[in-house]
């Protein structure tokens, strides 16, 4: 007798207003598999994720589960149906524990000390069965990124989730976490559970999967076994083309200090100690990485260094001019006005207005410039036409900058706010998290691009919780953890191991000691 998939979907349409975001979609997901998903933005993996867990209903198509059609109205008869998704940022309150936030939703109708009983016994025996080891009386707040993620995922086993889709989950891991997340695929895998793990990263797709699917432009482009194909098939099956860096890093010395930060101590927005003593140099010429867990000071680093947040102790210069300090701060026009560009980590807090066109969006922070407003007046056609020559140079899809940014995915934000900010030709360029939700094509053009800035003698700090990433474009990373930074390494220097042990707190010394070097 052969087993029903696991997940099928036949003929599966959804469309929004004239957008065709899946067009025929036909999927099969074998039970007790890892099965991998990859497409670039916009491709309409998200809308397929969607569907498959009753956020969005299908235009038209079937959806059979475990041989079953089914109609899924809501998340909540998605879970009925054994579904569970893990999304890239995490559905937990804080200040609950581990056990609270594992039974938020699912109390039931008895009294909640009689419900946390029940559960605690329930979920000792699945951490015994899964491996887990967590902390159930813990307030979430306390634990590491990795842990938190391990929560979400022992949520949708006490849930009864026979299968499980991850959503970019190695987006905020350190290597280790990494690591220890692939165990527990492997492990719940090997209990008869079913992946679906979407990411874009094509070597974790060959390292983790069964087979995967490639979606572009809305259709299955190709189904393959894993062990049958490569990143490179993987990748020009996605964007119809072959993919290669067309930047080098030119050999060079680089030029005079552009970015001087000398004792930084900052707060966060809670008032707690974010950086401690932080001093650090950026030069003309150089990309300089900052690598760390996400949470440990790099959003208030970047805030100090754009003039979003003031400093406790210490200076950061720009040049010549000192522009933050515990007496006086540069506000962030006159910032962009010396040269400085901020391409913001949370592009959707800070980086863009949602509901606002992405034509409006496209002159954010620059709408007082002369080439866009003349007495008080904005100048629409040239809005209108940069917004268009934005769209073309960073391949943002749909073509239609009349519509709200909301519209568009993760990814086709990411390259209008890089065009909008790249347009200035800046002299120093602040990126927080620069590839995050974007399509490999689109990577390794937004890595060209920060490498033909620094191959014509501009500075270029880049934050990124992907440590791959910043070994592919930095000359230097710096490391933080708690604030501090425990260590700087030369890129020829820089191995995985290192970086991630710092990452954890270990200092530099400690890692070189213990590396046997």
């Amino acid at each position: 007798m052969t087993t029903a998939p696991a997940i099928e979907t036949k003929d599966l349409c959804k469309r929004f207003g004239a957008v065709q975001a899946n067009d025929n979609i036909s999927l099969f997901v074998e039970q007790g598999t890892v099965h991998g998903i990859v497409g670039e933005n916009g491709a309409g993996k998200s809308t397929l994720l969607k569907m498959l867990f009753g956020f969005y209903q299908p235009n038209s198509g079937d959806l059979i589960v475990n041989g079953q059609k089914l109609d899924l109205d809501s998340p909540s008869d998605a879970m009925a149906a054994g579904i569970a998704m893990v999304h890239q940022h995490f559905m937990l309150v804080e200040p609950f524990t581990v056990l609270e936030n594992i039974i938020l939703g699912a109390e039931g109708q008895g009294m909640l000390d009689h419900a946390k009983t029940d559960a605690r016994a329930k979920l000792l025996g699945l951490e015994q069965q899964f491996g887990f080891d967590l902390p159930l009386d813990t307030p979430v707040s306390q634990l590491s990124v990795g842990e938190r993620q391990r929560v979400e995922i022992l949520k949708a086993l006490f849930r009864g989730a026979d299968i499980l889709i991850l959503d970019e989950p190695t987006a905020v891991l350190t290597p280790q976490e990494c690591d220890q997340l692939f165990e527990l695929v492997r492990l719940l895998k090997s209990r008869g559970k079913t992946i679906l793990f979407v990411t874009h990263k094509l070597h974790e797709i060959m390292a983790i999967t069964d087979a995967v699917t490639v979606i572009r432009a809305g259709k299955v482009i190709t189904r393959v076994a894993t062990s049958d194909t490569s990143p490179e098939n993987l990748a020009e099956a996605m964007v119809g083309a072959k993919i290669s860096r067309a930047v080098e890093r030119a050999g060079q010395e680089h030029g005079a200090p552009r970015l001087r930060v000398d004792g930084v101590s900052a707060q966060s927005d809670l008032g707690h100690t974010a950086l401690k003593n932080i001093s650090f140099e950026l030069f003309d010429g150089e990309v300089l990485g900052v690598a760390g867990v996400a949470g440990n000071g790099q959003t208030e680093l970047l805030d100090v260094l754009t003039g979003l947040r003031p400093v406790s102790d210490g200076t950061v210069t720009l040049g010549q001019e000192l522009v933050n300090s515990n007496e006086a701060m540069t506000d962030p026009i006159e910032l962009r006005r010396a040269g400085l560009a901020h391409i913001a980590e949370d592009r959707l807090k800070t980086g863009v207005v949602a509901d606002m066109s992405a034509t409006e969006n496209s002159i954010l922070g620059y709408q007082r410039e002369p080439d866009f407003s003349e007495n008080g007046l904005l100048k629409l056609s040239a809005i209108n036409d940069a917004a268009h020559s934005y769209f073309e140079s960073q391949d943002v899809r749909p073509r239609d900058p009349s519509l709200a940014v909301a519209s568009f995915s993760g990814g086709n934000q990411q390259k209008l706010v890089i065009a909008r900010e790249l347009a200035r030709d800046p002299q120093t360029l602040i990126i927080g998290q620069p590839t995050r939700g974007v399509d490999i094509g689109a990577v390794t053009k937004i890595h060209d691009q920060i490498t033909e800035l620094r191959n014509t003698g501009k500075a270029v700090l880049v934050v990124s919780a992907d440590l791959d990433e910043l070994m592919a474009i930095s000359d230097r990373i710096i490391v933080m953890c708690e604030g501090e930074i425990t260590g700087t390494v030369d890129i020829q220097d820089a191995d995985e191991r290192t970086i991630g042990l710092m990452m954890a707190g270990a200092h530099a010394e400690a890692t070189t000691e213990g590396a046997g070097l």
